[in-house]
């Protein structure tokens, strides 16, 4: 497993970890305001979701994806899924193929900008991780039992038995 393949898995899981703990949820737990990412965990994973779903469009020269789309935590979990199968797809052919330094255009920038199919793969990866830390604030908060994961990377290879072959 390369370092791409790695960053990709673990920020799916990690992030799918976090949107299933939600998943028994009231809509008054997903909605409650915090003083952290977009508010509540509702938001804050729509923002993360779209996202991959905006960058991935963008960077795979697509018209970006605009309509409103259902929100409990189980669409977002299938809206997920769908996402990151996409833009992970994408990465990896892009790595694959050596394009990692390629240059797309932002269109909703304006005006447009240029930017590297790499740059926005690890931007992608590394916004998630920081909204992760703060949808696990939050859930801390509304006081989930049980232990929550810490969801670094070490602990996902690991829980995936990666040194054993």
């Amino acid at each position: 497993m390369n370092i791409l393949e790695r960053f990709l898995g673990h920020d799916l899981d990690s992030t799918r970890e976090l949107l299933e703990l939600c998943l028994p949820l009231s809509d008054e737990q997903l909605d409650r305001r915090f003083d952290a990412g977009w508010g509540t965990l509702r938001l804050t994973f729509e923002h993360m979701i779209a996202n991959i779903e905006v960058w991935s469009d963008l960077m795979q020269e697509r018209p970006v994806r605009t309509d409103p789309r259902p929100n409990s935590a189980l669409d977002l979990l299938f809206r997920l899924e769908a996402a990151y199968s996409d833009f992970a797809a994408f990465a990896l052919q892009a790595e694959r193929e050596g394009r990692l330094d390629a240059l797309f255009s932002d269109v909703l920038d304006r005006p447009p900008q240029q930017k590297t199919v790499g740059g926005a793969i690890g931007h992608l990866i590394t916004h998630n991780m920081h909204h992760r830390a703060e949808l696990l604030h939050m859930l801390h908060r509304l006081g989930l039992p049980g232990e929550l994961p810490e969801g670094d990377l070490m602990g996902w290879e690991m829980r995936r038995g990666v040194l054993q072959g």
